[in-house]
């Protein structure tokens, strides 16, 4: 940080870490960085002004590619549907795409979450070879299409190539079906160590063992020690209660049970799902300053469960949310929907809160601001110098806010209606949406739609 001045914004209203606070003057600098953020100021001549100004928020869970299959598995099968069946039908689809379409999809995807108020998302990403199952020349090349995606949409990223060598627990060999995912050690380690000229203020690179089914804790723990400090961990982990069974089964310990037996969980990790803990082990995801990465679309889509946020929040756990599959792309409704599957469980309301936030909205928004910040291992989340220059403008002329009290606000965006109230959105200092458009969303639209056009010609 420390560049020369490159931009400006005022806020009438604006979300600082300490809560909201009102005549707010933000400064960038050319590099993407807030240089300074200053609150009872007065408005510059000629500064653009805005009545309402959040932080944007992170996506910490995406897989690009299966943007691409939003309502195609909605087809009930001969017997009870699962995330299992519903694999079945993501393998069939993962088998056939190619780099250049999963560019044009990641990028349709993260103009999408730029819209509706996502400013980086951390890249889950497994799909690393051919449709032969041989390696490309360069072992990064997918990795690479997404970031060149997220050069084009111009949003952040953390990528997060994917140790995958198993099919189950006990190093069961891969399925002919899973022949594109299938990484080593090393093989990630090479990818990780591609990428690291991409570096740099808008791109992080950690690694993510895909879970204990497919990544041993060896290989794991290889890849752990191997990786730069200070870089992001991300796992899937008891999701579906058939992987609870299967972990007890070979280990005799529930998964993240046996993950903190065997690998030093810290605050580096996000433990993404994490849907079937028990109370102990919501107590060492609390404790270890892990990240508890929930996406409860997609969760909902794919039958899974709720993660138990309550005693996860009593115990002092942090999380934040991401679209995973990306049924949606919206960070309100995962906020909603994580409030509102708590609610359906517990039958009470306003269940995401503490003494300290009482106001639902505030603290689910605050919070998963902090924890996709941390899972992301870059300088975001917060209207705060140093931070990266990601906010949203809310779109203050829409009914939905007219004549809010400021404490009221963000129950309003995230519990009432369904419009996207998102106007404007700033990413690492540039204006990616302006009135509600994405900058490039015609020519991005153009290259979804032609390779929607050639996958569903298959």
């Amino acid at each position: 940080m420390g560049g020369a001045l490159s931009g400006c914004l005022f806020a009438r209203h604006a979300l600082l870490p300490q809560g909201w606070r009102r005549d707010v003057l933000l400064e960038w600098d050319a590099a993407g960085d807030l240089m300074a953020v200053t609150d009872n100021a007065v408005a510059p001549a000629g500064v653009e002004v805005a009545e309402y100004v959040l932080p944007g928020m992170v996506n910490l869970h995406s897989h690009a590619f299966q943007r691409a299959l939003g309502g195609m598995t909605e087809v009930a099968g001969d017997g009870p549907d699962s995330f299992w069946t519903w694999r079945d039908l993501m393998y069939r689809f993962a088998r056939h795409i190619t780099p250049e379409q999963i560019e044009a999809i990641a990028a349709q995807l993260f103009a999408e979450c730029l819209r509706h108020g996502y400013t980086a998302v951390c890249e889950f990403h497994y799909l690393q070879r051919d449709a032969a199952g041989a390696l490309y020349a360069r072992p990064a090349e997918t990795a690479e299409r997404v970031l060149a995606a997220a050069s084009i949409s111009g949003i952040g990223m953390t990528m997060l190539p994917v140790l995958y060598s198993h099919a189950g627990f006990g190093e069961q060999p891969l399925k002919p079906e899973q022949g594109r995912f299938r990484t080593d050690a090393d093989d990630v380690l090479r990818i990780v160590e591609a990428l690291a000229p991409q570096r740099g203020g808008q791109v992080e690179v950690g690694f993510a063992p895909h879970s204990l089914r497919a990544a041993s804790v060896v290989q794991i723990r290889a890849v752990a020690h191997a990786l730069p400090a200070g870089r992001p961990i991300h796992i899937h982990v008891a999701e579906q209660q058939g992987e609870v069974r299967q972990c007890v089964d070979y280990s005799g310990r529930r998964p993240v049970q046996y993950l903190y037996d065997q690998v030093d969980v810290d605050a580096r990790w996000c433990l993404v799902h994490a849907t079937h803990v028990q109370p102990d082990e919501v107590a060492l995801m609390a404790a270890s300053g892990a990240v508890a990465g929930l996406c409860p679309t997609t969760e909902a889509n794919l039958g899974d469960g709720l993660f138990p946020l309550a005693e996860f929040i009593a115990a002092g756990g942090r999380f934040g949310v991401g679209s995973d599959s990306h049924v949606s792309q919206s960070p309100v409704e995962e906020l909603r929907w994580l409030e509102y599957g708590q609610r359906l469980q517990r039958q009470q309301r306003n269940v995401a809160a503490t003494p300290d936030q009482r106001h639902v909205g505030d603290y689910l928004w605050q919070a998963a601001l902090r924890g996709g910040a941390q899972a992301s291992g870059r300088k975001l989340g917060a209207l705060a110098p140093g931070c990266r220059a990601d906010l949203l403008v809310l779109d203050e002329v829409h009914v939905n806010l007219c004549g809010v009290a400021i404490e009221n606000m963000l129950g309003s965006v995230l519990f009432c209606g369904n419009d996207n109230l998102v106007r404007d959105v700033l990413c690492g200092g540039q204006w990616q949406v302006r009135d509600g458009r994405h900058v490039a969303q015609d020519a991005i639209a153009t290259a979804y739609k032609r390779t929607l056009a050639q996958l569903r010609a298959l």
